[in-house]
């Protein structure tokens, strides 16, 4: 168990501390790995003219996002022989990080797919990894009065982050080799790696478990007897659905514009920044509204501006291929990713926190890699159907299903976060 924070006095202190510098690090380092496969890779297999089904197939190589848990508890049992117990599984996996994703500029798209699929998977674990370790760290050093704030920092770092693979790695490509764009690319994995080397271990209360065994069960036995386990399976469902048609919307993104006239250059430079200054007002705006609304209410209202803003992808769509592209198309395209990313980021907010106030401090790092593994299902199983489902149903009527398969998740709040329930 964490030893308890002092509370804060003040919105600015809680903003202003170390533990909030803290949380912009582990986010940014969590993210850029993840948003490498989710956009720098299918832009890269794309251009080198790589079809849509092979790589919606990709999004099969996540899969050790959605089964983190299963090692998770070696993490919170084993410590390795330098910096403590989080910060020296921290500093491995930021190593493994830093050092595979420039492996990638060794292969050619049309004749190592294969190989490519292999390197996504090691990076994909390497990345998984490291979001157990950075989930407990920044929940072990997080009173409960800073979850809403810490995490929705941490949701704007993390965003931030995709900024790099998804515009600043794609406008590199159109000037330079694909190989010397992911060695920059991995040279932004040093600030992580420099955050694991200067912060302090969580101080902590009692020893971490003794036995696998008791790493491995008591976790899941906890949750599983809290409110009994059918509400502990609704909460399950939930985290599976909720983001889930957000999630499907977004995972061809960079495709879709490509297919709609857009260069890598409008991407890169109107695409990705119009999404950047919305979300993180949407993760900071949620976070603090939370305080106020609670994580509940939080959820059902960030739910419905999530939802409708799948709706502008499929208006963008309806437009049809654009033969060129000039200030209006540049305009329309920022609105869209603008409002889609304002949703995004206030929905994130809410389902980040509802994840962190239901696990238990006492078994952050396998809990917690449980609802995030869960959570992540629907980027890395569903979303390998995606390119399929494009070219059975047209953009138009993809985002349309997006919009329907967002309404699940949504109608779970009445049991798992009722709207007039206390948080």
């Amino acid at each position: 168990m964490t030893q308890p924070q002092p509370q804060p006095e003040s919105l600015r202190q809680a903003l202003l501390n170390r533990r909030m510098l803290t949380c912009v690090f582990t986010g940014f380092s969590s993210g850029l790995p993840l948003y490498l496969l989710l956009q720098l890779v299918p832009a890269w297999l794309r251009s080198e003219h790589v079809d849509l089904k092979a790589i919606g197939l990709f999004a099969l190589i996540q899969l050790p996002y959605t089964w983190k848990f299963l090692w998770s508890p070696l993490m919170d049992r084993f410590t390795l022989p330098w910096l403590g117990r989080r910060r020296g599984w921290m500093l491995l996996s930021q190593l493994l990080l830093a050092g595979s994703i420039p492996l990638f500029g060794l292969y050619q798209p049309q004749l190592d797919l294969w190989h490519i699929a292999y390197l996504c998977v090691a990076v994909a674990f390497f990345s998984a990894s490291q979001d157990i370790v950075l989930d407990a760290y920044r929940r072990e050093i997080l009173p409960d009065a800073e979850l809403g704030l810490g995490n929705s920092v941490y949701i704007n770092a993390y965003r931030i982050a995709g900024l790099v693979p998804g515009s600043l790695s794609l406008i590199l490509a159109d000037h330079l080799p694909w190989s010397s764009v992911f060695a920059v690319t991995s040279l932004f994995m040093l600030p992580g790696i420099l955050m694991t080397l200067l912060v302090s271990e969580p101080r902590l209360i009692g020893a971490p478990p003794k036995t696998l065994r008791e790493a491995v069960v008591e976790p899941f036995h906890e949750f599983m007897t809290r409110h009994g386990w059918r509400h502990a399976a609704l909460i399950l469902a939930f985290l599976v659905l909720y983001k889930l048609g957000d999630s499907m919307a977004t995972a061809l993104a960079t495709p879709f514009y490509l297919d709609m006239g857009f260069s890598k250059t409008d991407i890169g430079l109107v695409a990705k920044h119009a999404g950047l200054w919305p979300s993180v007002i949407g993760a900071l705006l949620g976070g603090i509204w939370m305080v106020k609304l609670g994580i509940n209410r939080a959820l059902w209202l960030f739910g419905v501006v999530q939802v409708v803003s799948i709706l502008g992808f499929a208006w963008l769509s309806s437009q049809g291929h654009f033969a060129a592209i000039g200030a209006t198309e540049r305009g329309m395209l920022a609105v869209v990713i603008s409002f889609e990313a304002l949703g995004v980021g206030l929905g994130t907010a809410a389902f980040t926190g509802f994840i962190a106030k239901t696990t238990n401090p006492l078994y952050t790092a396998t809990q917690f890699a449980l609802f995030t593994s869960l959570a992540s299902l629907p980027r890395t199983v569903v979303n390998a159907s995606t390119g399929l489902l494009v070219e059975q149903l047209g953009w138009l009527g993809f985002f349309l299903l997006c919009t329907v398969l967002a309404l699940p998740g949504m109608a779970l709040l009445f049991k798992v976060a009722p709207w007039r329930d206390e948080d």
